[in-house]
């Protein structure tokens, strides 16, 4: 590989951008990807890998270059030359790159791969909450799993056409795919590619969504005709796999605390075709109150640690703290409180998060049912899916159902 001055110089940029003035990865590098209409697909990969790459592996690059936060550009520039010398990659004759130990580099590696927290890449408090809530053998594999690139999946928008036929449209685009095993609507690309400028996408057939999360639409088993409430909603990822399941039949009534989330998924909801959506901003309990005992479902996508994601969101680890992990526990116990009230008798309440931590997912659920509202709940079933047991995202959904 020829390295480009101005494309290193831009993941220079954009690791200043993120790792100085903290800032998100996935807006700095779709901000860096605008600077240059001349640069082609190689480009634009080149910028958002390498950036994504070293913010990855930010503490083991550091470490090996022998520098430390805050870090100066001549700091960054240090830890691309790790990064390019532990791949392979040439050095040009730059002044920046002058001068790189490349023997010493390697020996680095060698030496502090053997010890996990830089093996990995992580916060020293992260790896010890991993391996006390997972076990040591677990979070081996579970770390190094969520340190490998996401993959990109599709969800097949049924509303609009079969998997198989969009399989075939993307064929016809040379956009090549895989059935992905166990998600019934979900296609893996082979290849990455810019899907969002296809007019596939444009028209509403699919959406990007990681073959994990497309499980809690599934698992919740809605039936066209229900009254569906999903309290957390954001921007309406599996609010729109749930209209798909009921075929636009019954009701989806989608809450959330942000506004601007719920406006981005009403857009998304045209597109899609879904036409059973409410949406209703939490300004107050007045609106969950309005809810007590009217829902079929109340799916509660938590807001968690997002540890299960950590493929396709690797600044969040440098981003945590125990002490939001800590806050985010209460956080989780107040929503299944508060909302488990909106589930008429018979119905089910589904609590999922994107998170691998036990003290965020059963541990919950187990609380939740030893207090004055949970026990008018019965455990129904739960699946804890880990990153390196199926490739994809870490995530935790569990099923009660309210007594009659």
């Amino acid at each position: 590989m020829r390295l480009h001055r101005n494309l290193v110089f831009a993941v220079i940029d954009g690791l200043n951008d993120i790792f100085e003035n903290g800032q998100y990865a996935d807006k700095v590098v779709e901000g860096l990807l605008k600077r240059d209409k001349r640069w082609g697909a190689r480009d634009r990969a080149f910028i958002a890998e390498t950036t994504y790459e070293m913010v990855r592996w930010k503490r083991l690059y550091s470490s090996i270059a022998d520098v430390k936060q805050p870090f100066s550009r001549e700091d960054l520039w240090r830890m691309f030359a790790v990064w390019a010398v532990l791949r392979g990659i040439r050095l040009p004759d730059w002044p920046q790159l002058k001068n790189t130990p490349t023997r010493r580099i390697k020996g680095k590696f060698e030496e502090l791969s053997k010890i996990r927290k830089y093996k990995e890449s992580i916060p020293d408090w992260l790896d010890q909450i991993g391996e006390q809530e997972l076990g040591e053998v677990v979070w081996n594999k579970e770390i190094s799993a969520l340190n490998e690139q996401a993959d990109v999946v599709l969800r097949t928008n049924t509303l609009k056409g079969s998997k198989q036929n969009l399989k075939k449209a993307l064929k016809e685009i040379e956009i090549e795919t895989d059935v992905v095993s166990g998600s019934k609507d979900a296609l893996l690309l082979k290849e990455r590619a810019n899907v969002f400028k296809t007019e596939l996408f444009k028209k509403g057939l699919f959406e990007v969504q990681d073959a994990s999360s497309q499980l809690v639409a599934a698992f919740a088993n809605p039936k066209p005709g229900n009254k569906v409430v999903d309290a957390c909603a954001g921007a309406g990822g599996k609010t729109l796999h749930l209209a798909a399941l009921m075929e636009n039949q019954g009701q989806i009534i989608a809450l959330d605390i942000y506004q601007n989330k719920l406006k981005e998924l009403k857009r998304r909801a045209r597109r899609a075709g879904a036409h059973n959506i409410t949406t209703r901003w939490i300004e107050n309990n007045k609106v969950i109150k309005k809810l007590h005992a009217k829902a079929d479902i109340v799916l509660i996508d938590a807001p968690c640690s997002g540890l299960g994601v950590l493929k396709r969101n690797p600044d969040a680890k440098w981003k945590l703290t125990p002490e939001f992990i800590e806050k985010i526990k209460e956080t989780q116990s107040k929503i299944i409180h508060d909302y488990s009230k909106m589930v008429k008798p018979g119905g089910n309440l589904i609590y999922a998060t994107c998170s691998i931590l036990p003290s965020e997912n059963q541990s919950q659920i187990k609380k939740f049912l030893s207090t004055e509202p949970g026990k008018d709940f019965t455990f129904v079933d739960d699946r804890k899916i880990l990153a390196h047991q199926t490739g994809f995202d870490g995530f935790y959904m569990a099923m009660l159902k309210k007594n009659n």
